[in-house]
């Protein structure tokens, strides 16, 4: 760099000048004097020197920092931490390095290392400090240690009035949350730490539940929830409850959430009271069996209003919730089981909002689908189990289903087809013959909701004879939650494929997406047919007179039998093709391979729906 100065200017301050630029600048400087071409003095910039590798590093400042980070990371007072074991469940930590810390949590190029004493798998933890000041003897203003008050919500086990060195620990605020990579994917989560007050929430902890929410929301990624927690802590609960930003908003960021990030929720202790709506807010809710529980109130507050004495498995167990609920989708057998069913259950996902779900590679079925035609039977009324039908379309090992306590009379699975992800909708003639009940309906229409929250194409198996009739289903609301499952088929815009397999009998072909509900497909296999009714109710509604006039016991049977020959031939499958209500009639060996190239073809179709803010019945 040229730099002139004054003419007055001495030599010794054109050298002064030069040193002085060329340090700040960390360029050569030479200064001109005047109008001189020659510099009356140059300068370089000083060398860049490092210290030695050990002349700088952690002061005690630092040291005191992680020494206060691994104060938080034991957690609550130990005497909770050593039940942990007798109840069947891990530490949090412990259940954070399960989850991040093995095959699927490792970090990617670039990523700093596991030093920092985190799960490999772990990116960074928010909140770490959160009530630190509240309970830690290193906290400004503190001047020891305080007392446990006992401090949990209603029906925990939230401390008993020890006055021991740590009963007071509010570590984290009883709840860790921040991001993470999961199966090779970006995800959000929090963990309930029961130690600290059997989980339950506090402002502090509910601030940073928030928060995590809240950036969900803008990155799109997944959302999971590790939860074991008693509710809110009611001696604290000034300041967090019923305020704007409050427990409360939890589930209004659910509800935004909700079909925008995908969130998914386990259950290792029992979820009581405002802890039991994130699960059934949830998108997919996973259950451990003999240690998980969620019910609106605990089985003392139970009995206090209602009188009734009831365990907590019997209020709200994962049987409860797997087969009368609904509420659970899964049912896990232990911590880790739990870890590979949602590890399996996120590879049909889409890794954030508005992205279509990954294609895994593709691997042949189980089964051979030459077998299909051999598996149905020729008569609508002998049963047979769809999951083989299933297992000789779907990828091996593919087919993941969801609810199968719940509802039996249909199945909801995801599955694969030729490595597509695609969500199964079947008729199971095993259970009353593949009738649609209430619960089945239900079941089905939440999980034709979620598929078409996420981008996920759409299979129906139809092999039903309708909606079940009777006043006892009309009590449970056959006709509200048959329509929810309409609803939903009917509004659903990822590409459809609908398979008349055997019998489609009433409003069981409305429900199961057939022809008048826009599917891209409707193909029926030799074995379909598709009528108002079957031939027995048929037959009753319109001949029963004039066969009972019959008095020949053999000739009314033979009378029937022709009859009911007769009727079906009218609702037997070719005829539905010739009249081009389906679109093909489909040889049964070739159906796994129709079904990949129509989900192939359809792959990017284009839906509308009428402009409108929503509809009114979901």
């Amino acid at each position: 760099m040229k730099v002139h100065v004054g003419s007055t200017a001495t030599p010794e301050e054109a050298e002064a000048i030069a040193r002085s630029l060329a340090a700040h600048l960390g360029v050569a400087v030479d200064v001109h004097v005047g109008d001189d071409d020659a510099p009356a003095a140059s300068a370089d910039p000083p060398e860049t020197t490092y210290p030695l590798e050990d002349d700088l590093g952690p002061t005690d400042r630092e040291r005191d920092l992680w020494a206060e980070i691994e104060d938080v990371r034991r957690g609550g007072p130990a005497k909770y931490r050593d039940r942990l074991a007798e109840q069947g469940k891990l530490f949090v930590r412990d259940r954070l390095d399960l989850w991040f810390g093995g095959e699927g949590g490792t970090r990617g190029a670039g990523d700093a290392s596991a030093s920092d004493g985190n799960p490999a798998g772990i990116r960074f933890e928010d909140g770490t400090f959160a009530a630190f000041d509240e309970w830690h003897p290193n906290a400004p203003g503190r001047g020891g240690d305080g007392e446990d008050d006992g401090g949990g919500s209603e029906g925990a086990d939230g401390g008993d009035g020890d006055d021991t060195d740590d009963a007071d620990r509010l570590p984290a605020d009883g709840l860790l949350t921040g991001g993470a990579e999961f199966e090779g994917r970006d995800v959000h989560f929090m963990a309930n730490d029961f130690t600290v007050k059997a989980g339950s929430m506090a402002a502090r902890g509910v601030e940073k539940f928030l928060r995590m929410q809240q950036r969900a929301l803008k990155t799109g990624n997944p959302v999971l929830y590790l939860m074991d927690s008693s509710g809110g802590r009611i001696d604290q609960q000034s300041g967090f409850f019923a305020n704007r930003e409050g427990i409360g908003k939890y589930y209004y960021n659910h509800s935004m959430l909700s079909g925008a990030v995908p969130q998914v929720c386990v259950l290792y202790g029992p979820c009581i009271a405002g802890a039991a709506y994130t699960p059934v807010f949830a998108d997919f809710t996973v259950m451990v069996e003999g240690a998980s529980a969620m019910a609106i109130a605990s089985p003392r507050m139970v009995e206090m209003v209602t009188g009734e004495d009831i365990d907590l498995e019997a209020l709200g167990g994962p049987r409860v919730h797997a087969e009368e609920s609904g509420s659970a989708d899964l049912v896990a057998e232990d911590e880790e089981h739990a870890r590979e069913l949602v590890a399996d259950l996120i590879g049909y996902l889409p890794d954030r909002a508005g992205e279509k779900p990954p294609r895994a590679e593709t691997k042949p079925p189980k089964y051979s689908p030459d077998g299909i035609d051999g598996l149905i039977p020729e008569s609508p009324t002998r049963p047979y189990d769809v999951r083989d039908l299933l297992d000789r379309i779907a990828d091996a090992e593919s087919v993941f289903e969801l609810k199968e306590g719940y509802g039996p009379e249909i199945v909801t699975a995801f599955c694969r087809i030729d490595g597509r992800p695609v969500g199964v909708v079947a008729n199971q003639p095993t259970e009353r013959s593949g009738a649609i009940f209430p619960d089945a309906a239900e079941k089905a229409a939440e999980f034709v909701w979620t598929c078409d929250a996420y981008e996920i194409p759409l299979l129906y198996l139809c092999d039903t004879p309708g909606f079940m009739a009777g006043s006892q289903v009309e009590r449970d609301g056959i006709l509200e939650k048959g329509k929810k499952l309409i609803y939903a088929t009917s509004s659903a815009t990822v590409p459809k494929q609908t398979v008349v397999v055997r019998k489609a009998y009433g409003a069981g072909i409305y429900a199961m997406g057939g022809p008048a509900y826009d599917p891209e497909s409707t193909v029926g296999l030799p074995s379909g047919e598709i009528a108002i009714m079957g031939p027995e109710a048929a037959i009753n509604a319109v001949y029963a007179r004039k066969l009972a006039e019959i008095d020949d016991d053999e000739e009314r049977a033979e009378a029937e039998k022709r009859l009911r020959e007769e009727y079906r031939e009218e609702i037997d499958i070719h005829r539905m093709a010739s009249e081009v209500v389906i679109d093909e009639i489909v040889p049964p060996s070739d159906l796994r391979a129709q079904l990949a190239a129509r989900f192939d073809f359809y792959e990017d179709v284009s839906k509308d729906l009428p402009e409108k803010k929503h509809g009114t019945v979901l």
